[in-house]
């Protein structure tokens, strides 16, 4: 395919992402209606407008990106449709069908209201936004499954496979973690050739097995889980870390020696925060390092070979940071938080 026509296009697109100074201003504004305001003067000024003709406030900045969001990618599948590329975006859109399943079982697990389920979709993957309402309307997790099953989506498998174990337990990290080897393995099964654009894909996702595999050990050794129950929750096919490299770790005393053992390896930068996590006793701090980590990793894309998927894949995390810092900041309107505690939210890239 012509990568150098595609490239040119997605260069366009990203030259009018926000900037710094974009969320800076926003930042500073005093209420929602401000932070609007400034928004419809942003390439996201069609979907405010439509959004404010049926909604306000938090509501209306949340409809406005989520429809952003999903035609900023469905545009990109456009451009490439029909070529190897399409292949490569739609491995990456997946992911969102991925957290858009486990919002909505995560919702009904816990008895939130559609409405509320709604305000934290993206439907950028296969399964659109009515798609995603109707899942929604479903009463509880097991009438989530039975749609998808009975759509013969192919997520139903994963979730169906595991819903005895969770019916009996109720832990739904039993589901949300056969999603997610689903995901990968899924992916990583179509990457087998030796070319540029199948070694940049299979490494990125390679690297998310081994930042998801961290996030678990944390919990596990946090909540002190047996290596026999703890090694299910773990995702084969890491780059850095095998599942069985991880029972050593796993078998540490304390999140403090994890961190310690974790210092010469790519996820290093944690140690920063051991004395953060030991006064607060809380592994959220950790997580959100993490998160900020995979979007630097996938930002930093845009320097691989022009001629390839590269610039595509960092211009996705580019927008992902772009969409994920308007809802910080946004919602930071109706919280109680300082201007210094949303900054340590936000990923500048």
């Amino acid at each position: 395919m012509d990568y150098g026509y595609v490239n040119a296009r997605i260069r366009g697109m990203k030259s009018r992402l926000l900037d710094h100074h974009a969320f800076d201003e926003m930042l500073f504004r005093p209420d929602l209606n401000s932070v609007i305001s400034d928004l419809e003067k942003t390439p996201y000024h069609d979907e405010i407008a439509e959004a404010k003709k049926t909604c306000v406030g938090i509501l209306c900045i949340e409809l406005a990106l989520r429809k952003n969001f999903a035609r900023t990618f469905r545009k990109i599948l456009k451009m490439v449709k029909g070529t190897e590329a399409e292949r490569y975006i739609r491995i990456f859109l997946h992911r969102w069908d991925i957290q858009n399943i486990k919002t909505i079982i995560r919702g009904k697990n816990i008895h939130v209201t559609n409405d509320e389920i709604l305000e934290c979709l993206v439907p950028a993957g296969e399964l659109d936004e009515a798609t995603l309402s109707e899942l929604i309307k479903q009463p509880d997790v097991r009438a989530v499954i039975d749609m998808l099953a009975t759509w013969d989506i192919v997520y139903s498998h994963p979730l169906t496979k595991k819903f005895p174990e969770f019916s009996e337990k109720r832990d739904l990290a039993i589901l949300e973690c056969e999603l997610d080897r689903f995901y990968y393995q899924e992916g990583l099964d179509t990457l087998k050739t030796s070319t540029y654009n199948d070694v940049l894909i299979r490494n990125a996702l390679m690297g998310e097995i081994d930042t998801v595999n961290i996030k678990t050990l944390l919990r596990v050794v946090r909540d002190r889980i047996e290596w026999d129950i703890a090694q299910d929750f773990f995702i084969s096919g890491g780059r850095d870390f095998s599942v069985s490299s991880l029972k050593h770790l796993a078998g540490l005393h304390s999140v403090e020696e994890v961190l310690k053992e974790l210092g010469p390896t790519k996820f290093g930068f944690l140690s920063e925060y051991g004395e953060e996590v030991q006064k607060t006793q809380k592994i959220s701090i950790l997580e959100k390092q993490l998160d900020k980590y995979l979007i630097r990793k996938g930002v930093s894309a845009f320097g691989g070979e022009p001629l390839s998927i590269a610039s595509i894949i960092g211009y996705f995390w580019a927008k992902y940071n772009e969409i994920t810092s308007i809802r910080i900041i946004s919602r930071c309107k109706t919280a109680d938080l300082t201007e210094d505690q949303v900054r340590e939210e936000l990923v500048y890239v």
